[in-house]
Order: structure tokens, then sequence, then C-alpha cells
């Protein structure tokens, strides 16, 4: 491979960080107070969850599918734990257990997912989706009114600071996505998990479980999930039956802009970092830009349908490049043996 197409595929592959650099570049020269050292770590702090909910997308889309259960999980798993620890089990439970029980929460919301679309074969869209308004609907009525005040323990993620203002959950962001990149790049498990979703069929034959994998993979979705309402109920203080809504758009957005595909069996955790980060700075810049609501909502809208439109565009530009690729090979050999040309 010459090196001029492996550097246009890397750059094809990381678009969203030249994306990222050039939004940053723009907004730092006309919006208002948004390169500043505060502003930044704002906009790390509110993309947190939306990171977690980002990751989670694009972790199901790298296997080719879509979990829209994601936001309202967000909101179940911390509102099933705070119900059990304050409500349903008349000894209490200590902040921690509830910790472990909200992840466990989510995890097993997933796991019903997974196993609904591999053993049952129920089409994931449609299992996700009857999921997201089953939880919604399920925590609307089991929690009618926020649930407060928090143990400190509990809401210590979401809403602590570190040295220099920066909160505690910037840190945890940046580690669970360190480590799902390790995990994809480095490990069988990350190989099987994107081979699972680029080629299923091949997977399978090749002696891949590909069942389990898409179960594990929805269990890491409902924890990531788990982990966002933590997230979400520490920053508010409390556990509301709104929290995620309308995010799982957002989310298949950030994905998508992020690298991943609608094809399955492409993308990174750092690239979906990128993604969670870009709509972070388009929503803080145009607070700060004193745009309306409606206007806000719209650009929302505009970004999913550009996430679409970046999709097609970017495998169609690398199918492009490849053929030229396999081109330039045939009229290599060739040059180097006639022989091998086609007798007309």
């Amino acid at each position: 491979m010459r090196n001029q197409l492996r550097v246009q595929l890397f750059l094809l592959d990381n678009l969203i960080w030249v994306i990222l650099l050039v939004f940053f570049l723009l907004n730092t020269l006309v919006t208002p107070r948004f390169a500043t050292y505060d502003n930044l770590v704002n906009i790390f702090y509110h993309s947190a969850i939306m990171s977690m909910l980002v990751l989670a997308q694009g972790l199901i889309m790298i296997i080719g599918h879509l979990d829209l259960s994601i936001e309202s999980t967000l909101a179940f798993a911390p509102g099933i734990a705070m119900l059990l620890a304050n409500k349903w089990i008349p000894v209490g439970i200590d902040p921690v257990t509830c910790i472990a029980l909200t992840l466990a929460v989510g995890a097993l919301v997933g796991l019903f997912n997974g196993y609904c679309i591999t053993k049952i074969g129920v089409n994931p869209f449609l299992q996700s989706l009857s999921m997201l308004i089953m939880l919604r609907g399920i925590v609307l009525f089991l929690v009618p009114f926020s649930i407060f005040p928090l143990d400190k323990v509990y809401v210590y993620a979401g809403q602590a600071r570190m040295v220099g203002n920066i909160p505690v959950a910037i840190p945890i962001v940046l580690v669970i996505f360190i480590i799902f990149h390790l995990i994809l790049q480095y490990t069988p498990f990350g190989r099987h998990f994107v081979a699972t979703g680029g080629n299923p069929r091949a997977s399978f034959i090749s002696g891949i479980n590909t069942n389990r994998v898409i179960m594990y993979a929805f269990v890491i979705s409902g924890l990531l999930a788990a982990v966002a309402g933590l997230l979400a109920a520490g920053r508010q203080g409390s556990v509301s039956n709104s929290m995620g809504e309308g995010m799982v758009l957002l989310s298949f957005a950030g994905a998508i802009l992020g690298g991943a595909s609608l094809e399955g069996g492409k993308g990174t955790p750092l690239g979906m970092l990128g993604g969670a980060l870009l709509l972070g700075m388009i929503s803080n810049s145009l607070n700060l830009l004193g745009v309306g609501v409606n206007l806000v909502y719209a650009t929302q809208g505009a970004l999913i349908f550009v996430a679409i439109v970046i999709d097609r565009l970017r495998v169609k530009f690398r199918g492009h490049l490849l053929h030229q690729e396999q081109i330039q090979k045939i009229l290599h050999r060739e040059n180097q043996d006639p022989n091998l040309s086609t007798v007309g």
C-alpha cells in the first residue's frame, strides 16, 4: 500500500479530530470566552454524560446494530437502585452497594436486550425501541417526583472536583475510553468484536461465537448507560424521570461523527470521544452566542443529518481510494510483465 494511501485512509478514519480542531479554532475567533480555561473544563464536564452514551451506541454500531434503549436505561438504572435503597428495602443499602446495583441494573437491561436478539431472534432495532418506551414508562410510574438528597458517595463521580477545579467525571470518562480503546485494538475479544460487525457470516464460519459477542456488546452498552446515569444523578444531585430524554439520537450522531458506521465493523473508542466532544462544543458555542432553544434543537437535527451524510461519503470515498489502489497495482504488474496484459 502506498504511503499516500495510508495517509489518506488515516485522515479519513480520524476525520473527527480534523473537524474538532477546525471548529475549535473558528470558535476561538468568533465566540466570546470560548477558549477560556473554565469554559474548556465546562465543555469536557458537560460532555461526560453524552460521551458514555456515544461510546455505548458506537460499540453497538461496530457490531452492526443500534441500541435505542440507552437513554431510558440512563434513568432506569439509578432510579431502581435508589428505590431499593430508600423505599423497597427497609434496612436500607449503603451507597457503594447502590453504585454496584446501578451498574448491575444497566447490565441486566443490556443482557435482556442481547438475549431477545440472539436467542429469540427479535429485530435489534425493534427490541431496543420497545425497551426505550417500556423503561421510560416504568420510570415515569415509579419515580413521579425526583429522588433527593443522594448520598455524597453516590454523587461523587458526577459532582466532586479535583485540583484545578477539574470535575472527577472527566478523568473517569477518559479512563473508560482508553480501556475500551486498548481492548478493541489489542485483544482477541476486540478483534472478534470488530469482525462480527464487519462480516457476521464469515466470522461465524471462522469459529467466532457471534451471538455471544452481540450479547456482550449489549451488556456493555447497558453498563455504560448506567455509568451515564450515575454521572447525571451526581451532577444534578437527584434522580429524576426525565434524565436522558432526547439523548439517544445525538449519541447516534456522535458515534457516526466519531468514525462508527451504519454498515458495522468500523469505529474506535477514541474517535467516538472526539464525536462526543464535538457535540459538546457545538452546544456550548450556541449557548455562548445566545442562540434560541428552538434553533439549538434544529441544529441537533441537522447534526444527525450531517452525520448520516458523512457516513455515506466516507464509505464511498474509502471504496474509491481502495479501487484506485487496485487499478494502480494491476497497471504496475502489467508494466513489469507485458505478457499479463489482456490481448484484445
